[in-house]
């Protein structure tokens, strides 16, 4: 690693401050992917500035169906918490399998939301929950904020404070994932609202990222049952190909998927 300035900031106005006199700084949260990318000398920022620290940004509320959950959140945290699972248990499951034990007592929901990986696994509930993602200068909805491959529509010096949404009736999520990293290869989240609306994220397999299923969400807003989505068709079109799947597995692996999340979800 290149030298770095470290910098622990109590306030999220404290690290607005520390990052605007910063040559070329970069926010940290859990470190799960900047710290070995600049271990890799990938990266070599001026200045890292913690944000872990801040206890503003931390902690769950949920007050009658309204959830909100603190940026600097870990997935371990959000997995364990017994206000989300009565009304929202489809991303405590999805948080219990992100990475391995040590990733989720680390990494946090707003760093893994910031960085935007294609095949991260909460963009897709953030997505499928209309969630809105509140920073230090506004609130965005998820539908405008998932901009493309590791981008968003966060500017300099922005940074995510919360991430809040409304428990839908149903959810559940459902992954295949890399048998390594533990990242989606094909991730889809489903959430059915109560008035009959069905939203579904896509993770892991979109050629442009994070993405939501158009003609899915119809078929499951006619019909709730995993049956509904048979005549549904994935385009390939859209899919990424790699050494670990082509076009084509990728789409039946979304479909397959899907299907499952909305059994899981009942």
């Amino acid at each position: 690693m290149y030298d770095v300035n470290y910098h622990r900031a109590s306030s999220v106005e404290e690290a607005a401050s520390l990052m605007s006199r910063a040559e070329d700084g970069k926010f940290v949260a859990g470190g799960q992917t900047l710290i070995p990318t600049m271990k890799q000398r990938l990266a070599a920022p001026s200045d890292l500035i913690d944000l872990r620290h801040i206890a503003s940004m931390k902690g769950i509320r949920v007050e009658g169906g309204k959830v909100t959950i603190g940026a600097a959140t870990t997935h371990a945290e959000v997995a364990g918490s017994a206000d989300i699972a009565r009304v929202c248990p489809g991303i405590c499951s999805l948080a219990s399998h992100i990475g391995d034990p040590a990733v989720r007592h680390m990494g946090t929901i707003g760093g893994s939301i910031a960085n935007n990986d294609p095949a991260a696994d909460y963009p897709a509930a953030m997505m499928a929950l209309g969630a809105d993602i509140v920073t230090n200068k506004r609130t965005i909805a998820a539908d405008d904020f998932f901009a493309g491959l590791f981008e968003t529509a966060l500017e300099d010096g922005e940074i995510i404070t919360s991430v809040s949404f409304s428990a839908p009736v149903k959810c559940a999520y459902a992954k295949f994932a890399n048998p390594a990293s533990r990242y989606a290869m094909a991730g889809v989240f489903v959430a059915r609202f109560d008035d009959g609306s069905v939203r579904v994220g896509v993770t892991g397999a979109g050629s442009d990222g994070v993405f939501r299923h158009k003609g899915m969400e119809d078929a499951l807003t006619s019909d709730w049952n995993a049956g509904a989505l048979d005549g549904v068709s994935v385009d390939e079109g859209m899919m990424l190909s790699d050494i670990h799947g082509d076009a084509a597995y990728r789409a039946n692996l979304v479909k397959v998927m899907a299907k499952r999340a909305v059994a899981a979800a009942g």
